[in-house]
């Protein structure tokens, strides 16, 4: 994931004001945050713990009975091309596996199909649970090295070998799948879970996923829950009847914002002419065919 800044989280799930969310095990934005928390709001956050523990029967109901939207077969390819527009400049997503570089984003290595950092914890989870199933992979032996640079940009104890460790692990299958499953373990499931109970169709679950992908899964205020709270002081929810169109302007304003916060200068034509050109178009249901521009080149969805 190509963003800055993590704090390890256990994966609870934790209620959110005007609605509930599942967190994941890393948290992102321009910084860590690192705000103490009184006792009180310890005591809260158990509370709200208990209470969407309880509540994720009732979820799991309601989300079965909807339409499968953006986990539709096609409508996941679909945005699996979208994302990699913006993040590798191709609709062939699967080309991306063996993809590793750094960015000079701070992050270190930045690697794989949906930008697993170095630096930012979730390229480290994902070798550790594929060292689990896998023992002995060409990724294993630089696990300490991983550890070490975890939350820097360091390269330290990679370096010359990593790389090239890398690129061959992504020919083996089940390092594939092993890239696939964490892209939807942290980013795609909980993104789509979310905006379902928010009452947001495919358009509306991609744009959650996008901005999980790229702001991180984390609560401060430039992650993805906290873009998310931001925007509802600025619009009601569909579930809660509110315009579909209105929340997602909303979460859009919100988002590039929260991008420019980053660098000033920042190209955030992922969201001018790709999202909001969706949304314009009245796709909330991500209906093709599509057409977007990211970084001044136009991609077409037939």
């Amino acid at each position: 994931m190509r963003r800055a800044g993590v704090l390890l989280l256990g994966a609870v799930p934790v209620a959110m004001a005007a609605g509930i969310f599942f967190m994941t095990p890393s948290d992102s934005s321009g910084e860590p945050d690192r705000t103490s928390r009184s006792a009180g709001e310890n005591a809260s956050g158990e509370a709200a713990k208990r209470r969407a523990e309880e509540r994720r029967s009732a979820d799991d109901k309601a989300i079965a009975a909807l339409p499968p939207g953006l986990a539709a077969p096609a409508k996941k390819e679909l945005a699996q091309q979208i994302v990699a527009s913006a993040e590798n400049s191709t609709l062939d997503w699967r080309t991306a596996y063996a993809y590793i570089e750094d960015i000079g984003d701070g992050q270190g290595y930045t690697a794989g199909i949906i930008g697993f950092c170095t630096g930012t914890h979730d390229l480290l989870t994902l070798v550790e649970r594929y060292t689990e199933d896998h023992p002995g992979n060409g990724l294993a032996r630089y696990l300490p090295a991983l550890r070490e640079v975890d939350g820097t940009d360091s390269h330290e104890g990679l370096d010359p070998g990593f790389t090239a460790a890398w690129k061959a692990e992504a020919k083996v299958e089940a390092f594939r799948a092993a890239q696939d499953a964490e892209r939807d373990r942290v980013y795609f499931d909980p993104a789509v879970r979310l905006a379902k109970l928010d009452g947001l169709g495919a358009l509306g679950q991609f744009v959650y996923y996008d901005a999980m992908v790229f702001h991180g899964p984390g609560t401060n205020a430039t992650s993805f829950y906290g873009l998310r709270e931001s925007a509802l002081k600025k619009a009601d929810l569909p579930s809660e009847g509110g315009s579909e169109k209105a929340y997602l302007s909303a979460f859009l304003d919100v988002r590039e914002a929260a991008m420019k916060t980053r660098k000033a200068d920042i190209d955030t034509s992922r969201v001018d002419t790709a999202q909001r050109r969706f949304l314009r178009e009245g796709k909330l249901g991500l209906e093709t065919p599509l057409t977007w521009a990211v970084y001044g080149e136009t991609y077409k969805v037939p």
